[in-house]
């Protein structure tokens, strides 16, 4: 998985580094497809606001979160993430085990050889 953190109008210290990392794993941990994840860590006077773009294969998943505070955003985001990524998974792999078996072509008996 490739992690990509950015920041505007603030600066990504390591301990956010490894909360984000740590929170993040949790989808990874679901579904092992995850290619990308590509984070924006935004701070607009009073509002902490976190997006992440998912890359999985076939889709790409985007959840955002705004919080008052930092690290609440990131369990809300995790969270929310960890939602998508379950039904995805759960999409992908429902499709082969719901599938009906076709529908079995029926003989039709002629009338002439039913006549003895």
């Amino acid at each position: 998985m490739n992690l990509t953190l950015t920041g505007n109008h603030l600066d990504i210290t390591p301990a956010i580094r490894a909360y984000v990392v740590a929170k993040l794993d949790r989808a990874t941990r679901h579904f092992d497809h995850v290619i990308d994840v590509n984070c924006v860590l935004k701070v607009d006077k009073l509002r902490q606001m976190i997006e992440a773009n998912v890359h999985v294969r076939g889709k790409d998943i985007h959840a955002e979160s705004v919080d008052p505070d930092m690290y609440a955003a990131i369990d809300a985001l995790a969270d929310k993430l960890d939602r998508q990524v379950l039904k995805h998974k759960e999409k992908r792999n429902g499709h082969r085990r719901d599938m009906v078996p076709a529908r079995r072509r029926v003989r039709r008996v002629s009338k002439q050889a039913k006549r003895p």
